[in-house]
């Protein structure tokens, strides 16, 4: 049998939960999910160029959450009701997947998003296990959101 969550991981699931909630939070997680398509490294740093706004809110929303995944793998939440409340953070990990390999190449850094793809896989087996074809029909979806271009 599974544990419950603690008293303590479901206050801390509460607080990260109302963390999502802030306005310029909310705002960027609107602009991430309406235009953040990128499918290398270049074309994100084109969509979520430092120093413009769509970076900003690029940055406010994969730092929060990296850090909310980084609390589910030390073990200061509960992975199974993260999973089961909490599937934007898969969403976020799915749109930035492409270009996370090139992106920690040209900044030299390993740990770049790190505990979010750790969180992202594990995440993986855990909805296939309860949930078989679940990830295949949100990736569909994910892919039918995907604006359309226009060939050249």
């Amino acid at each position: 049998m599974e544990s419950k969550p603690t008293f303590e991981q479901a206050q801390l699931h509460l607080q990260v939960y109302e963390e999502r909630r802030e306005p310029k939070l909310r705002q960027a997680r609107d602009w991430f999910f309406s235009s953040y398509y990128a499918k290398n490294f270049d074309e994100a740093m084109r969509i979520a160029a430092p120093g413009t706004e769509g970076g900003t809110s690029y940055m406010m929303v994969v730092s929060y959450w990296e850090q909310a995944c980084a609390l589910l793998n030390y073990g200061l939440l509960h992975e199974d009701l993260f999973f089961e409340t909490t599937g934007e953070f898969f969403g976020v990990w799915e749109r930035v997947k492409p270009t996370l390999e090139e992106g920690r190449k040209r900044f030299s850094s390993k740990v770049y998003l790190a505990h979010l793809e750790k969180a992202a896989k594990r995440y993986e087996v855990w909805i296939e296990q309860r949930s078989p074809g679940n990830l295949a029909a949100m990736r569909k979806m994910m892919e039918e959101m995907r604006p359309k271009t226009k060939a050249a």
